[in-house]
């Protein structure tokens, strides 16, 4: 089996070198490593250069710039770029927010510029894919994760293809920890879109655990990761993704990242540019143990960091959680997903995972071809998402009009039409007119350059 990873110079790679190395369970024959920056690509390798050693590798290692080699007979291909890296994140929030608007990587015109700039790369990654490994499974990590899978499977038409997120996974963690059950005992009754989503049920032996979770919630005064009023989240009787603050509490998510004066983008910048300098230093100083003692308190601090701006640090409050609780909400899931993921598509153990796959029925009231992020069946080569049935009107309205704008903005990338990118952009439910969606588009535009695609 060969697996290659498409942005591998970046900051989370490590996580998934570890736990393949220290616990290969795929059986690989090769792993490919592919990014643009060599030097990047060449700096993550002296980071993991003991963990390789020590794994005894029992597979080829291979580390390029070549996406065609990288491809080149791949059966699982897990792509993590972002495209202008951590610069253009920055440009994606700060322009809408000197319009008053809400500036963040994946919601609203920060989301929309990111999957702009990244459609087209995508595109031509799986058109590459057709040619060199056209049976692949495409496990998409990029942001915006649904959107992407979207765009591959219902216009590039690569069936193979699914979007995974780390937050209903830890969510399901932080239920499973609650209750005193192993997290594959607990089964998450969640529905939307990635980082738009509700938590309607936690079951376990027959019983609904949701009611209970939301009371602790209430008792905490509040859960790290979710930064919503706790009155509010009984109100509503289900368990919101945090994503939805944006939504919710708009104007004060918009105040809030003003008063900070820095952007989430501007502080993962900082952190980045401490990182890779303490990780070159100590490279040249022949120190590995420090690179990944630097690491792991990067890695560290970035979690800590996690959405306080944004929020002003509401239910960040781990004082009254049981340890357990603490534990399951800060461990880190992206590399256990998508090892996890690779292993049943394998032939591994069947599961039920929460993933962004085409809807084909699932939640009633959206298309059978939009992707949506729902519990789904994972087995030997097929994932089939679960029957959701009907949800909560206003969840179901938010959802379609939010969906609408996410297939403008792939026509927008594909047709390289300024009227819908501008169309896109003013139906969002974050943006409120037609005239300010077209001066944050055009002002994308000027800043992104050559990195947005171009637009008649």
């Amino acid at each position: 089996m060969k697996v290659t990873i498409l942005g591998a110079g970046g900051v989370r790679t490590p996580l998934l070198l570890q736990a393949i190395f220290l616990q290969d369970r795929l059986g690989l024959s090769e792993l490919a490593l592919m990014d643009i920056d060599g030097e990047r690509l060449d700096l993550i390798g002296a980071l993991t250069d003991p963990l390789e050693r020590s794994g005894s590798l029992r597979f080829k290692l291979t580390r390029t710039t070549d996406a065609r080699v990288a491809l080149d007979s791949a059966d699982y291909v897990v792509t993590t770029f972002r495209v202008g890296w951590i610069e253009a994140r920055i440009v994606d929030e700060r322009v809408p927010l000197s319009h008053g608007v809400i500036g963040q990587e994946t919601t609203g015109p920060g989301g929309f510029a990111m999957a702009m700039r990244t459609l087209p790369v995508l595109l031509d990654y799986v058109r590459l894919m057709r040619e060199l490994c056209p049976n692949a499974w495409l496990v998409n990590f990029a942001n915006p994760s649904g959107l992407l899978a979207e765009a591959v499977t219902r216009v590039a038409g690569w069936e193979r293809a699914v979007g995974i997120c780390d937050a209903p996974q830890a969510m399901g963690r932080v239920a499973a920890a609650m209750i005193g059950a192993p997290p594959s005992e607990v089964f998450l009754d969640y529905f939307g879109l990635n980082h738009l989503g509700w938590i309607r049920a936690i079951i376990c032996n027959g019983r609904d655990y949701a009611p209970q979770f939301i009371e602790m919630i209430r008792a905490t005064g509040g859960l790290p990761g979710l930064p919503f009023d706790p009155e509010f989240i009984a109100a509503l009787g289900m368990i919101p993704n945090e994503y939805l603050y944006y939504y919710y509490n708009t104007a004060q998510a918009v105040q809030n990242i003003l008063k900070a004066g820095q952007t989430r983008g501007e502080q993962i910048a900082a952190l980045n540019a401490q990182l890779f300098a303490d990780l070159q230093r100590l490279k040249a100083e022949g120190n590995p143990e420090g690179m990944m003692a630097a690491y792991q308190a990067y890695v560290h601090q970035r979690g800590e960091t996690y959405m306080t701006s944004e929020t002003a640090g509401a239910g960040h409050n781990p004082g009254k959680l049981d340890p357990a609780i603490a534990e399951a909400i800060s461990s880190e899931g992206y590399a256990g997903i998508a090892l996890g993921l690779i292993e049943t598509l394998a032939g591994g153990s069947p599961q039920l995972m929460i993933l962004n796959v085409p809807n084909r029925g699932a939640i009633r009231g959206m298309a059978d071809d939009d992707v949506v992020e729902v519990p789904a069946y994972v087995g030997r080569d097929f994932i089939r998402p679960l029957v959701v049935g009907d949800i909560p009107r206003h969840c179901l309205g938010l959802l379609q009009q939010v969906k609408e704008y996410e297939r403008l903005t792939i026509a927008a990338a594909v047709e390289g039409s300024y009227t819908k990118a501008a169309k896109a952009l003013a139906l969002h439910p974050l943006v409120p007119d037609y005239a300010t969606a077209k001066v944050i588009l055009d002002e994308y535009r000027a800043r992104h350059g050559g990195l947005f695609p171009a637009l008649h």
